[in-house]
């Protein structure tokens, strides 16, 4: 499994994704962050799915977007040539990967800024090639493992967050599907890309980087808990302390 997060706010994106590869009887960790300079342009990629399918697809981006004449000019044309990328791939694997009980499944976000874009844009492609941009109204996409992180997303994070806010809650939403999915795991890397900067920024965080703030984190919310008022609880309570419990 996979814990990939792309998120988008007002000053930039934030883009976050784990290394741990396979788990069990043999560990592979591998990076799932691609960052790629283009023109005057930046933009960074997180896949989840079969490595082989989004390593295939990644080498051929790269290459498309080397021996173009011209760079992309907007964000959403360097994310059509990926989808291509990805229908060229399916068309030479996806019948081999079937015929071997396996599915073609590559989910990738995409996420950055091409020279006459007015702003940043962070795109979620499909195994079929199709996309979309994440909006305003919903900043952020998880793909892999996405249930155990998006509850504190959820609730907590806006597009009006600042990147060190969205860092903040990122990594606790990583923090928390690590603590419940055994496939998940440290390192993971961070990219950070602040609006009109056509500069991405990288940094790895080890599990004893952040160790602190997990245990910090698990602390806080056991004291929220037990000093959640309880006064909607008082007629159960009642119940259970009278006659053993009985009606």
């Amino acid at each position: 499994m996979t814990f990939c997060l792309g998120m988008r706010t007002e000053e930039g994106l934030v883009g976050i994704g784990d290394t741990l590869i396979t788990s069990g009887n043999e560990l592979t960790r591998s990076k799932k962050l691609t960052c790629i300079n283009h023109g005057k342009g930046s933009l960074f990629m997180l896949t989840s799915g079969l490595r082989s399918v989004s390593d295939k697809t990644i080498a051929y981006f790269e290459e498309h977007l080397a021996k173009m004449d011209e760079p992309c000019s907007r964000m959403f044309k360097a994310v059509n040539v990926f989808s291509k990328m990805i229908r060229q791939v399916s068309g030479e694997d996806k019948a081999f990967l079937m015929a071997s009980g396996l599915h073609f499944n590559v989910h990738c976000l995409l996420g950055g800024q091409m020279a006459d874009d007015a702003s940043h844009f962070l795109y979620l492609v499909y195994p079929e090639g199709n996309w979309i941009e994440i909006s305003e109204e919903t900043p952020y996409q998880i793909i892999g493992a996405p249930g155990y992180g998006k509850p504190i997303l959820d609730r907590t994070f806006s597009s009006k967050d600042s990147l060190a806010f969205a860092v903040k809650v990122g990594c606790l939403s990583f923090d928390s599907t690590r603590i419940s999915a055994a496939d998940v795991d440290f390192p993971i890397d961070v990219v950070l890309y602040r609006k009109d900067s056509f500069t991405m920024i990288q940094h790895r965080f080890f599990q004893d980087d952040l160790a602190d703030i997990s245990t910090w984190w698990d602390d806080m919310l056991r004291k929220a808990i037990k000093e959640l008022p309880d006064e909607w609880i008082d007629g159960l309570l009642t119940k259970l302390n009278s006659k053993g419990g009985q009606r």
